[in-house]
């Protein structure tokens, strides 16, 4: 094996970016900014993907695709909308290539400059109005609940895999509305459809609340998102749904008969989570020697390593190990029987460790004539030998007690490193430690935006289980009715 891991507490960023690169989940690619997602990074992806999509169709959404490329007018019709996506746009200005006169290669052809430029889709609020109008008319459309799996590219100037990447995977959800009320609940419902996909797959306990004014999307009425700690205490924000009013409807026209025969527009909603919930759940379980992947979400759950002398010996393993492996998976277990020569058992074991596989499973000789297994968890590091009789059930036992596990350790730690402060001096200090901070905000948006320059500390959100609580603003002293969570975030 190749040397060590950096450790978390040496340095956090490096043990990120080394970790993706061992457990070979991804690796920056040859455009800058942007990343090549590895089978094995990519499996963890599809299966969230899955998960995602049956509670989506499972509330009554389809999926849908909308093109990459957008006018640069439809940005232009919602004005916060543009100003919030302006700086991060990549325009297509051209239509062709030729080959260079001194035959240095290939060239933009100056004469194929497009009539309007294009923008590679940073998001696609804008064309899915414009296509919506055309698919409205009356209250019997509605409501309209359509879902995309799709790329976005936002140019950002400083990338790191999977947390801030140019271009990056997601699911957009775009629903219209007859009333301001039905579009609300919608709102609501497809948060907590993020909640419980964090909490009860990423095994994440994530907080719930509602984004202030200077973090609300950018065309929206309201955001609401949910907020999750990373092991070195910074918030990552883990999904946002936005509900969006009258502001697209009314930009792309989009208008419907109502029940008394009226015209009005349409209420709209947005939300969307993306790769970056890959970052996130190394970031929240994963340890100095590799991956900690919560079972619902590991590619391989189970693995078997046999030990070996002779291929006779491999042969009496095999016969006894395969029946296992045919009835693990009949249980939707999947597993991995791993009886290759190319390494030792040892080197297997550490390879398993680092990639995050659930539980281990080793058989030896001895194992063989006792009728028995080595059954190691990754979560814990613990090994225990049990009887091969009724291995199956045991298994599913163990994977659900692993998830249970792994949420119950970071739920701890986020309670461990949340904190009441009342004044700047001790915000201050305690956010060089890192956690949540449950301060008093006097609501507005200067006050936020001077924290914020002083600290590079946002508020998270503001906590759908927020206490009525009088008191005053940690930074201006005004009053305050109830505390908000402060981080610094990724």
């Amino acid at each position: 094996m190749a040397k060590a891991i950096p450790s978390r507490s040496e340095n956090y960023s490096e043990w990120y970016n080394e970790l993706i690169k061992r457990a070979d989940l991804a690796e920056n690619s040859a455009v800058r900014g942007c990343m090549v997602i590895k089978p094995y990074g990519f499996a963890i992806w599809e299966k969230m993907q899955r998960a995602l999509d049956d509670m989506f169709k499972e509330t009554g959404h389809q999926n849908a695709y909308f093109p990459l490329f957008i006018p640069k007018s439809f940005l232009s019709k919602e004005a916060s909308h543009v100003e919030g996506f302006a700086k991060e746009c990549a325009v297509v200005t051209h239509y062709r290539l030729k080959n260079a006169e001194d035959g240095s290669g290939v060239i933009v052809d100056p004469e194929a400059k497009l009539e309007e430029e294009l923008i590679v889709r940073p998001t696609s609020e804008t064309v899915i109005w414009s296509t919506y109008k055309n698919w409205i008319q009356s209250y019997r459309d509605l409501p309209l609940l359509i879902n995309q799996w799709a790329n976005v590219v936002r140019w950002e100037m400083r990338t790191r895999i999977f947390l801030r990447t140019a271009e990056f995977l997601w699911q957009e959800g775009h629903t219209a509305h007859a009333t301001a009320e039905e579009a609300k609940f919608e709102t609501r419902q497809m948060l907590d459809i993020y909640a419980q996909f964090a909490e009860e797959w990423m095994a994440l306990p994530v907080v719930k609340g509602t984004k202030t004014a200077n973090e609300r999307f950018a065309g929206a009425d309201d955001t609401l998102c949910i907020e999750a700690m990373m092991q070195d205490g910074k918030a990552l924000q883990a999904g946002t749904s936005h509900f969006l009013g009258q502001n697209f409807a009314k930009a792309f026209d989009v208008q419907f008969l109502n029940k008394q025969n009226q015209l009005d527009y349409v209420w709209g909603t947005s939300w969307g989570v993306s790769t970056r919930l890959m970052g996130a759940l190394i970031m929240a379980h994963s340890d100095d020697d590799g991956l900690v992947l919560p079972p619902k979400l590991a590619p391989i759950q189970v693995v078997i390593v046999p030990i070996y002398r002779s291929e006779e010996q491999l042969e009496l393993l095999s016969a006894k190990i395969k029946p296992l492996v045919q009835e693990l998976r009949k249980a939707g277990v999947s597993v991995k029987y791993d009886d290759s020569d190319a390494n030792k058992p040892g080197w297997k074991f550490a390879e398993y460790e680092l990639r995050g596989v659930p539980v281990r499973l080793a058989m030896g000789g001895r194992d063989l004539e006792n009728g028995t297994v080595e059954i190691a968890r990754r979560d814990l590091k613990t090994k225990e030998t049990v009887p091969f009789e009724g291995l199956t059930e045991h298994i599913k036992n163990l994977l659900d007690d692993i998830q249970q596990t792994i949420y119950n350790k970071a739920k701890t730690f986020r309670q461990a490193n949340t904190y009441k402060v009342d004044t700047f001096e001790e915000f201050q200090a305690q956010l060089d430690k890192g956690g949540f901070i449950l301060a008093h905000w006097d609501g507005t948006s200067e006050t936020e935006e001077a924290i914020k320059e002083a600290t590079k500390a946002t508020i998270r959100c503001i906590p759908f289980d927020q206490e009525a609580e009088e008191g005053v603003d940690i930074f201006s002293g005004k009053p305050s009715a109830g505390r908000v969570v402060f981080a610094r975030a990724y």
